[in-house]
């Protein structure tokens, strides 16, 4: 056999603290078909700096679809199916990096996905620019080795085959057809050497994670051996591997046969209608010519034009898959909403997620039993959905099981007439949902009874939209698409529905209150600066006082939320206002001549608004304006000093109850905004943060000028008689 290897690489992404599935890495490879041999290289680093700490990184590993996690350990929503995902971990403690493989033997051809994030986020709230964060970067690299020509196993024909050696196995592939209900592997007149003795051990079906259903036979000392199958994956090539056990470099011959038992269906254009769904809506000509040569029929005639139900093995029913939007389908059944269901055979509905782009939603499975339509009140309905292959011993096993796939149960009854299923990230493959009808005393009890029951099948990017705390975002890796949901207020979970940690009601209006009205302390500052004659600062004050008032009710995580205008826009002015605040208190101080101080006011503005457009959370956004601002005031106070030969300012009672007070107050915001915030006190930090940045401009703010008297109202609002003097002077009279 020749053997080719391929390399796929892609480009390493910064790793980051897990609070969401959004801080997860996904990494996604497209595996070829005939792969006997994955592996994965690992490779993880992390920088050189002092800031840098030993740390492990978590490693997630899935087929078709990428991983469900749960790092935080919250709950699900209720009626969503979750399977354990694989996941191996990686240090990097005294090692700057480190590198490790991972191997899958004979691995499912198709879509892989690998996930990767850090241990849990600490919650502080980082000013960007104060501190430097560590990067660890990660990058996974896929190697494959697959067989150019894999030798094809064709049903029913007894095929020799001859194993070289114990360290070169045999692999074949067989290809199993639609409506397979049932395969069977045997091995005949197994030879080594001269001795009809048959150690080989044999794996049919391929390796995925997190769960495998490879199937595994050891046969020794017998000539014959067979492996049985029910519910083979429709429409796929399946790996067969034999490996000898016998005697190195001993060769081995067998026989090898494979054979298939079909499903009758109820009606061939039933299913006719799955791929001919056009002509089932419009109703084509009776006679006319259909796939297989069946005539294609609407979907009520198919339902009516049927054999005996006792002679078919599962019915059909004809359904649309409806795009809507990204990662967001609905199905819609051609025959209406409600579908029959005995017990004499499942009735199977296919719901297609094979696109390579459903992956990474919900699908939701809704039924809704019609209590009127069974006639008896201790029936059930059984339901099972499944990918690759229907379930179609609902009545007898009832495990939802098929030969690879572990399927997710329901049931509806006179008791419980509505059931609910969520797949979170269902895997890339043809979806079946089966119904049976099954009663306590046997098939025989239902002979006469049949249910109708209402099914709602879609798929969507969030189940629920991430309910009133959280929001679902749509996350993307090259061009692959997929969805999560980012919660607050404390409430947590995949869709947003773990509320251990939520915050109640009352500690949502509380952190309103306390950010909006915190806002409030600009109103001194505002009365300081109209009394002392500086108009332009009180209207900066003012502006700053307005938009961070409503940006924080915008901002709430909870349902105490306001928002007067675009979230965006608010932020930005929110932001502006302060830097601004900032930058003409600042200049105020320096006691300039009004024409500089006036025209530094527009031009620093301009800079600002201009720097927080480029990047709205950088640090030096704020510290470059308050440094230059700062030389600006001591550059003017020196020349103040040097010019009076005195300190500027030169009052004592002004340095001690003014200045002094209000750079102790800045200080002391400053430390709060940038060292203590924290997700969990963020709404009475930041209020300290409003009240001392206000409080300390109504101090730092310089007296009024000496020539400028007081506000006089009773001069300024006249509302008495005058008696005005005339100050004209007539210069010459005519007569």
């Amino acid at each position: 056999s020749l053997y080719v290897s391929e390399y796929f690489s892609q480009s390493a992404q910064k790793l980051s603290f897990y609070s969401w599935y959004g801080n997860a890495k996904l990494f996604h490879f497209r595996v070829p078909e005939d792969t006997v041999l994955l592996r994965w290289l690992l490779q993880a680093s992390r920088g050189k700096g002092p800031e840098c700490t030993d740390m492990e990184i978590t490693v997630h590993f899935r087929y078709g679809a990428p991983p469900v996690i749960n790092p935080l350990g919250t709950r699900f929503p209720a009626n969503a199916t979750v399977r354990p995902s694989y996941n191996i971990s990686i240090a990097l403690s005294s090692a700057v990096q480190n590198t490790t493989f991972v191997n899958v033997t004979t691995p499912a051809a198709g879509d892989w996905f690998i996930a990767a994030h850090l241990p849990e986020a600490a919650g502080r709230i980082e000013v960007k620019g104060f501190s430097t964060p560590c990067p660890y970067m990660f990058q996974a690299d896929m190697f494959v080795l697959r067989l150019a020509e894999m030798p094809i196993l064709e049903p029913g024909v007894l095929t020799p085959q001859t194993i070289i050696s114990p360290a070169k196995p045999l692999h074949v592939k067989l290809f199993v057809p639609k409506h397979a209900a049932g395969m069977r592997l045997e091995l005949r007149n197994c030879l080594m050497g001269q001795q009809k003795v048959c150690t080989v051990r044999v794996a049919l079906g391929s390796i995925t994670l997190p769960q495998s259903f490879q199937r595994i036979i050891t046969c020794v000392g017998s000539t014959n051996c067979s492996l049985a199958l029910d519910s083979p994956p429709w429409e796929k090539w399946l790996q067969v591997m034999v490996e000898s056990l016998g005697t190195a470099n001993a060769s081995m011959s067998v026989e090898m046969l494979a054979s298939f038992t079909a499903c009758r269906p109820r009606s061939a254009s039933s299913f006719l209608n799955f791929s001919s769904l056009n002509q089932s809506q419009t109703g084509a000509r009776p006679g006319s010519a259909g796939a297989l040569g069946s005539s294609a029929l609407s979907g009520g005639e198919a339902w009516r034009n049927t054999s005996s139900p006792r002679s078919s093995c599962l019915q059909s029913q004809p359904v649309v898959r409806e795009d809507l939007d990204v990662v967001s389908v609905r199905y819609r059944l051609l025959n209406g909403p409600s579908v029959p269901v005995n017990s004499f055979s499942p009735t199977v509905l296919l719901l297609s997620l094979d696109t390579g782009m459903d992956s990474g939603g919900s699908l939701v499975v809704s039924l809704l039993l019609n209590k009127t339509s069974v006639n008896l009140a201790n029936a059930t309905v059984a339901a099972c959905v499944s990918a690759a292959s229907p379930v179609l011993s609902l009545n007898t096993t009832r495990n939802c099981s098929t030969a690879f796939f572990q399927g997710y149960p329901l049931s509806v009854s006179m008791a419980s007439a509505e059931a609910m299923l969520i797949v979170l990230y269902p895997q890339t493959d043809d979806w079946f949902l089966s119904l049976q009808l099954i009663c306590p005393g046997g098939q025989g009890e239902c002979n006469a009874a049949e249910a109708k029951v209402t099914v709602f099948a879609y798929l969507t990017p969030c189940f629920n939209d991430c309910g009133p705390y959280g929001q679902c975002s749509l996350l993307r890796r090259h061009g692959y698409l997929y969805a999560g949901c980012s919660c607050k207020a404390g409430w947590g979970g995949w869709s947003c529905t773990d509320d251990t940690k939520a915050q109640s009601i009352g500690v949502q209006n509380l952190a309103t209150l306390l950010l909006t009205l915190s806002n409030l302390m600009f109103l001194p500052a505002i009365a300081v600066a109209v009394y002392r004659y500086y108009l332009v600062e009180a209207s900066v004050y003012t502006y700053t006082m307005f938009f961070s008032t409503f940006y924080h009710a915008c901002d709430q995580p909870g349902i105490a939320v306001m928002c007067i205008m675009d979230y965006d826009t608010l932020q930005y002015c929110d932001f502006l206002g302060s830097v601004v605040s900032i930058w003409v208190t600042i200049l105020c101080m320096s006691r300039v001549k009004k024409v500089l101080k006036y025209v530094l006011f527009i031009l620093g503005t301009l800079l600002i608004a201009m720097s927080l457009q480029l990047d709205r959370r950088g640090v030096w956004n704020m510290m470059g304006p308050c440094l230059f601002a700062l030389v600006v005031m001591m550059a003017a106070w020196v020349y103040h000093g040097v010019k009076r030969k005195r300190c500027y300012p030169s009052s004592w009672k002004r340095w001690v109850f003014y200045l002094l007070p209000g750079i102790t107050l800045a200080f002391i915001a400053i430390s709060v905004y940038a060292f203590m915030e924290t997700n969990e006190n963020y709404y009475y930090t930041h209020s300290i943060w409003h009240v001392l940045v206000a409080s300390s401009v109504a101090f730092l703010l310089p007296p009024r000028d000496k020539h400028k008297k007081p506000w006089a109202w009773s001069q300024k609002l006249t509302c008495r008689y005058q008696i005005c003097q005339n100050d004209r002077e007539e210069l010459y009279a005519v007569t």
